[in-house]
């Protein structure tokens, strides 16, 4: 009698057990990839954070360079007595560059605004679809079954 109840028992066991173990391929690639969206949406302010911190630290080492060249300037070149024209020639020809350059700018950011915007169109039509795909075996595997 005791074997038998420890032979029940073992069963019991064994079916919990293949309950436990039983893993679904959805469920797999559904928890992993949401995890990593998940991770990669987390990590993302950080990283434009620190962007910002770094490109704020470049910034802060411009204005002390050229705070050093105000004062080079000074002692060296006004004593040189460079032409008025010639520095507003150079001032025109840096405003054309640092034109040009944010320019450059908007257009990359415009273009990955865009980019974004028609990866979420590609993702909302695929969702569309195949939730279509999903309804219509549903439907089809349904008159299958009642057949």
């Amino acid at each position: 009698m005791t074997d038998l109840v420890n032979l029940i028992s073992k069963k019991d066991e064994t079916v919990e057990n293949d309950k436990v173990q039983k893993i679904s391929i959805c469920e797999i690639m559904k928890n992993n990839t949401s995890d990593i969206i998940q991770k990669l949406e987390l990590e993302s302010p950080i990283l434009f954070q620190n962007y910002s911190d770094l490109y704020s630290r470049y910034l802060h080492s411009i204005k002390d360079l050229f705070g050093v060249c105000h004062i080079a300037e000074e002692q060296y070149f006004d004593k040189m007595q460079v032409d008025q024209k010639i520095l507003k020639v150079f001032d025109d020809q840096w405003k054309f560059m640092a034109n040009i350059t944010e320019s450059q700018i908007g257009l990359s950011t415009d273009f990955l605004k865009s980019y974004v915007q028609f990866r979420l169109s590609v993702i909302d039509s695929w969702d569309q679809y195949t939730h279509t795909v999903m309804n219509t075996y549903a439907k089809i595997l349904s008159q299958f079954i009642q057949k």
